[in-house]
């Protein structure tokens, strides 16, 4: 494990992870990083330092099994992940594990007898929804982060039968996926999971759809038209223009010009003519709905009808329930949360917001520069554990990324690669931060 030469002998070292998201119905029961979470358990069991591993909530995906109940599911779990829970035992011997429950899994704060199960493995489980944990003469509050979004609180924390609307949203969408993702022409419905937030949900059927589920010559019949849809509008209107006598000039130079590369020159101005055509019909259609669209909106926005987003990505609850943290108890440095796959830092009140990410697959958004073709989600992993320690400076927060190939090549079509050509994800994790015993923050300086 990464370990800081300034770090203070004997003190605390904290590993935390969060997000896991392990097990569901059918599908969703791969965990494609589950070699890697082995790899980092097993160099936690040799760790030469005071460690304890966190696991910050959302370790499994309790909520995505649907088919059974209770316990029942535990015993799923120990049945299909069998050398995570060897693991599991043989770290816990030479390192506390402390699991606290997230959303996903909040039943595992409804049924005592999940501490007893957990505990023949050497995991302490937490039921809670936060504890705290001292570093050199400060603290660390951790919590999963649900409790801080509407739409995936638990009002009456342990109850069995909790139901806020995340929980419906992954028993009848993300379940379902998981049962019906073999059915597609690649095994991509699966990862519902990792599209967030959940709004981006129709925009990445529509991309997984074209890209993935249409008739490939269907699909290469409609590229042309929507690469060039941008340009066969401008045309559409100049043609407009020429045939009411306004203006001609541009048609005149368009056909001038192709003209003269002969039947490839007829080709292509016959495909733009076909593109013009459809496109004129389209702009015709679309200038009305367009003011028809702006208005309901607003009509909506007036009467507040969806007010509520499906899920809460904004780091401002998070800020504000750090602030209220770090106000009634001074001595806390550090507010660390997961929920929402982020892993970001950020200063406030003299404390650091700490996000613990997710090992779940990440969908990065790519829109195309032309055209109106949809977006490319290009998948990438992003997986890190978080290491909190008692320096001489103040406590540490540093993240330490588990390596893991991404995997484009096999989830991407042709067509899509060529569309992120160059433009593919690059995600960074953040930068070690000190906190200090005064209450300040600081980062490295770039280095050139």
């Amino acid at each position: 494990m990464s370990q800081s030469s300034e770090a203070t002998a004997d003190e605390p070292v904290y590993y935390v992870i969060s997000d896991l998201h392990i097990g569901g119905d059918e599908q969703l029961e791969d965990a494609e990083f589950l070699d890697e979470l082995l790899g980092f358990l097993e160099r936690l069991e040799t760790a030469e330092e005071n460690a304890e591993l966190i696991i910050n909530g959302d370790a499994f995906g309790l909520w995505e099994f649907t088919a059974i109940e209770g316990l029942a599911k535990f015993d799923r779990l120990e049945e299909t992940y069998p050398k995570l829970f060897d693991q599991f035992r043989a770290t816990g011997d030479s390192v506390p594990i402390t699991l606290l429950p997230g959303n996903h899994d909040h039943e595992l704060a409804a049924y005592d007898e999940y501490v007893e199960r957990f505990a023949e493995y050497n995991v302490n489980l937490v039921q809670d929804e936060s504890i705290t944990r001292e570093v050199g003469d400060q603290a660390i509050h951790f919590e999963h982060g649900h409790q801080r979004d509407p739409n995936n609180r638990i009002e009456d924390w342990g109850n069995p039968h909790a139901s806020p609307l995340g929980y419906f949203y992954n028993t009848l969408v993300t379940s379902r996926a998981g049962k019906l993702s073999h059915r597609g022409r690649y095994n991509w419905l699966k990862d519902v999971q990792a599209v967030t937030p959940t709004e981006r949900m129709p925009v990445w059927l529509i991309s997984k759809y074209f890209y993935r589920e249409m008739n490939p010559l269907l699909r290469y019949a409609l590229v042309p038209f929507l690469l060039l849809f941008n340009i066969s509008a401008l045309l559409s209107v100049l043609a407009g223009l020429d045939l009411a006598g306004v203006w001609s000039m541009p048609v005149d130079r368009t056909v001038s010009f192709l003209g003269q590369f002969g039947t490839a020159g007829t080709a292509v101005w016959f495909l733009l003519s076909v593109n013009v055509a459809i496109a004129g019909l389209l702009v015709l259609v679309g200038i009305p709905l367009y003011f028809i669209r702006r208005d309901v909106r607003k009509t909506i926005q007036r009467f507040g009808v969806f007010e509520t987003a499906l899920t809460v990505d904004a780091e401002a609850p998070y800020v504000e329930a750090a602030r209220d943290v770090f106000a009634e108890r001074p001595d806390t440095a550090i507010f660390c949360y997961g929920h929402t796959h982020r892993p970001t830092t950020r200063e406030t009140d003299g404390g650091l917001l700490v996000n613990s990410g997710t090992w779940l697959k990440r969908l990065h958004r790519r829109d195309g520069i032309i055209g109106v073709l949809p977006p490319v989600f290009f998948p990438s992993y992003q997986l890190c554990a978080v290491r909190i320690a008692a320096e001489s400076e103040g406590v540490a927060v540093e993240y330490e990324s588990i390596e893991k190939s991404n995997p484009s090549a096999e989830e991407l079509t042709l067509t899509e690669r060529l569309l992120t050509l160059g433009r593919e994800p690059n995600p960074e994790l953040p930068d070690r931060t000190v906190v200090g015993d005064e209450s300040t923050v600081s980062t490295p300086e770039a280095v050139d």
